[in-house]
This record gives C-alpha cells, sequence and structure tokens, in this order.
C-alpha cells in the first residue's frame, strides 16, 4: 500500500490532528452492551456488524465509539465483512461508575478480561488504547495469540513521560492538554461527590498539566505512588521486544503527543513480530485525506495471513 502523504494543502502535526478530528465521520449503528466486572462495577460495549470475524478496538484518552476514529475505523472493518465492538474505559461511556478507580494508560489488566471475553479475531488501539494494547501483548508474550491473531496500535504514546513532557508544554497545552482536563476534572469531581475521595478538589482545581492530574488522581487512584511511577510503569515501550503476535506500530514523526526522538529510542529493540510504519506527516490518530488511508492499512495489515 502507499505510504501515507498529508495534503500538499493541510501541513504540520496540529492542522494534521485536528483537521482529522473535525472531520466529518461515517454513522455507525452501534448497538449498545453492559458487562459487570469481577470488582462489581461495569463497562459498556457498542458493537457493529451482524457477522464475520470480529475487530476488537481501544479508544484513547477520553475518547469512545463516538470518536471519529473509532467511528472511521468501525466503517473499513464493516465494509470489508467484519464486526466491530468498542469497549468503553470505565467512566468514558457516558455514565458513571460505581468504584472510585477510572482508568488509565497502562491498564492490560483490564483489557485483557475484556479480550479474554470477547475473543476477537484481531484488536487495535488509538493513542492511550495503543499503549495499553501494547503493554499487555508484551506482558503476555507468546500467550497473546491464543486470544488475538494479529494487532495494530495508532499513534500510542508509547513513552508516557516524553509524552505526558511534550503535552504540558506550549503550543500543546493550550491545544490538547485543556481540552482533556475540562473532561478528566469534571469526571474527578463527580468521583469526589459520589465516593468521599480523599483527591484534593482545590488542588485539582488548581491543575493546569497532565502531570499534576496524574500525580494527584490517576496515580493514587490506581496503586502508582505518583504521576512518575505512574508513567515509567504505565509505558508500553519496556515491553515490544516481549510482543510474539504480529503487531503494527503506526506513529506520524510529526504527531505532537510524542517527539520523533523519543518514539525512535522507545522501539528501538522491538521485535521482529512488531512492524513499525513511522511516516513523516499524519498528525495524532489523523492521517487525513487520502481516501480513508488509515482505515485500509489496519484492515489491510490486518486481514494478512
Amino acid at each position: 500500500m502507499t505510504p501515507y502523504q498529508a495534503p500538499w494543502w493541510l501541513p504540520g502535526g496540529h492542522l494534521q490532528t485536528i483537521a482529522a478530528a473535525l472531520a466529518p465521520a461515517p454513522r455507525i449503528a452501534w448497538r449498545r452492551e453492559r458487562w459487570d466486572t469481577p470488582d462489581g462495577d461495569f463497562i459498556e460495549l457498542d458493537w457493529a456488524g451482524e457477522r464475520g470475524p470480529l475487530l476488537a478496538l481501544f479508544h484513547g484518552l477520553e475518547g469512545g465509539s463516538s470518536s471519529r476514529y473509532a467511528r472511521t475505523l468501525a466503517a473499513a472493518a464493516l465494509r470489508i465483512g467484519w464486526r466491530c465492538v468498542v469497549p468503553h474505559f470505565r467512566g468514558c461511556s457516558g455514565v458513571s461508575n460505581r468504584l472510585p478507580r477510572a482508568y488509565h494508560s497502562g491498564d492490560s489488566e483490564e483489557l485483557d478480561w475484556i479480550l479474554r471475553r470477547l475473543q476477537p479475531e484481531c484488536a487495535a488501539g488509538v493513542s492511550l488504547g495503543g499503549n495499553v494494547l501494547l503493554k499487555w501483548l508484551g506482558e503476555r508474550g507468546a500467550q497473546a495469540a491464543t486470544l488475538v491473531r494479529r494487532a495494530a496500535a495508532v499513534s500510542a504514546p508509547i513513552d508516557l513521560a516524553a509524552s505526558g513532557g511534550a503535552l504540558d508544554r506550549g503550543l500543546n497545552r493550550s491545544l490538547y492538554t485543556r481540552m482533556f482536563l475540562t473532561t478528566l476534572k469534571a469526571k474527578a469531581n463527580a468521583r469526589i461527590k459520589l465516593h468521599r475521595s480523599p483527591i484534593d478538589a482545590r488542588r485539582l482545581a488548581r491543575a493546569r498539566t497532565l502531570h499534576e492530574f496524574d500525580d494527584l488522581v490517576t496515580a493514587p487512584l490506581h496503586g502508582f505512588r505518583d504521576a512518575d511511577d505512574y508513567w515509567a510503569r504505565a509505558s508500553s515501550a519496556p515491553w515490544l521486544e516481549h510482543i510474539r503476535v504480529p503487531t503494527l506500530v503506526l506513529n506520524a514523526q510529526n504527531d505532537p503527543f510524542l517527539p520523533r526522538a523519543a518514539l525512535e529510542a522507545a522501539t528501538r529493540k522491538a521485535s521482529s513480530d512488531v512492524v513499525l510504519e513511522f511516516p513523516q506527516s499524519g498528525g495524532h490518530a489523523g492521517f487525513p485525506g487520502r481516501r480513508r488511508w488509515l482505515g485500509r492499512r489496519l484492515l489491510e495489515f490486518l486481514c494478512a495471513p
């Protein structure tokens, strides 16, 4: 397949990221299902398609089945006769969860439970979902092949410290981090009210970076010492060398969420089962134009024998 090249009139990672997020996306007739989790909480999954191989698609930070990339990839799967399911991470389906915990970039135990119940043909993840999927693949090694035949990760922030540092600086902080924090802080405030959480509401209101939020909320809720400990232990980069399932790692070199140097350093020891594709352009979870290039590339890889 022809490698991705951004349209000449859409230069730069920021424009490619934003243009893709705002572009019209296919309408998908999702069917919702709720599963109770082993710890007494629940997740909600959206399904599309009636028959055929199943693609499990894991969304990004504060994303879900309504995200443009989810609808685009689901449509690509449906066009070739596959089914698609988007499992929502806890708190991302529009309904508050029962327990104080939420979701995070390294939540591979939750993903393992989901995949064991789904038994899909293939799995894909975008952004945060891609990092969780890659971490799970590396942790399980050859055992992962009993659950998925092939996998793909798009724009995964495989080095969370490098990604978090990039998002907390300059234009990124204004364009992306502020948007993420709007919904993340609202959900954290809801947990404070519902669960009498020990989160300091005043410190939460003052948080202006993902590091501050993860230090105050994500880390203590999920058993990490602090944000630095969370970013180190949840990153998928150290696990790439242990992957034993054919896996596509697709990241644009101009992705604003992960500097090129960090991307290349983090993938240096990837196993021979990992296919690294780093187009010069594309932005974050973008790859706009070019006749639905992203969906076609992913399904081409996942459908290979």
